[in-house]
């Protein structure tokens, strides 16, 4: 059995990373107190007939604070009793969730009427840092509608195959700031620029003729190979310390162009020689 645990800020889509888990037939329990979450483990392992993919628990503030600081310990316990676990921990800039609360005229679990909002958030933050310091993968919502979400908790998470890194190229605009859920983030700003070729302005670095223009550029033939031969050099070292998953955001101004031609092309190459390679185009979505 694998269980995962799913995680992190309220308002940043927990309850939509569950459904998607109970929709492809996990057991699927939210709010389990983290001091039982090892029992449960046992008793799903001998009852496989019950969750015979696997089970996704929902842990967050509203546990007892002092399970929530034992988190470590309880997810060693775990893993030391064989239990293959992987913990997704999920969040979103202040701004983003203040303005989801407002949409939603939810409130806030750890908010009164002593505590306002944006404090209750900081606090909670704080209180998930044990949960976040163990998790396999950070997941920004902050850019994702509730359809975008689902497609990237099935296609990062659910389809991954057990003890396989996990690879995704990510382009983004710097405009609209750079994704907090990177390993690694590479600039190409550097490089000419598409935009200002007129036949070239309205299309995208998955087309063509754009592909075209920069593959004639040497400096970004050179770029591409530094990226390349990096990612090369160190990604084994990742799957050495057991990482799970690993994200390289490649930016340009914004998004559209060479950051999107850039992780196309070293997805491409990538998918070559590993599974479970993905890419995802921020400002295309």
């Amino acid at each position: 059995m694998k269980l995962y645990v799913v995680s992190g800020v309220s308002g940043s889509g927990k309850s939509t990373a569950l459904n998607v888990f109970e929709d492809l037939d996990f057991y699927c329990i939210d709010n389990l107190p983290a001091g039982l979450l090892p029992a449960f483990a046992q008793r799903m392992s001998a009852n496989t007939d019950s969750c015979p993919i696997g089970a996704a628990v929902g842990i967050d503030a509203r546990n007892v604070s002092d399970d929530i600081a034992n988190f470590p310990k309880i997810l060693a316990e775990l893993k030391a009793g064989g239990i293959v676990c992987e913990t997704l921990f999920l969040y979103a800039d202040d701004n983003v969730l203040l303005k989801r609360f407002s949409e939603t005229r939810r409130k806030h679990p750890l908010s009164d009427i002593a505590i306002p909002l944006a404090e209750a958030m900081q606090r909670e933050r704080k209180v998930l840092e044990p949960i976040a310091g163990c998790a396999d993968l950070f997941v920004d919502t902050s850019h994702y509608n509730i359809h975008q979400l689902r497609d990237a908790i099935r296609t990062r998470v659910l389809q991954k195959p057990q003890q396989t890194l996990s690879l995704l190229f990510e382009s983004f605009g710097f405009k609209r700031g750079v994704p907090t859920d990177a390993d690694f983030v590479f600039d190409v700003r550097c490089l000419a620029n598409p935009h200002w070729v007129p036949t070239l302005r309205d299309k995208t670095g998955l087309d063509g003729e754009v592909a075209e223009f920069l593959e004639n550029d040497p400096h970004a033939t050179r770029m591409f190979d530094d990226i390349r031969n990096f990612l090369e050099k160190w990604l084994p070292q990742f799957e050495a310390d057991n990482r799970s998953y690993v994200t390289v955001a490649i930016g340009c101004t914004g998004g559209q162009h060479r950051s999107v031609y850039f992780a196309r092309r070293l997805t491409d190459h990538f998918a070559k020689s590993r599974s479970n390679v993905l890419a995802r185009h921020r400002e295309l979505a």
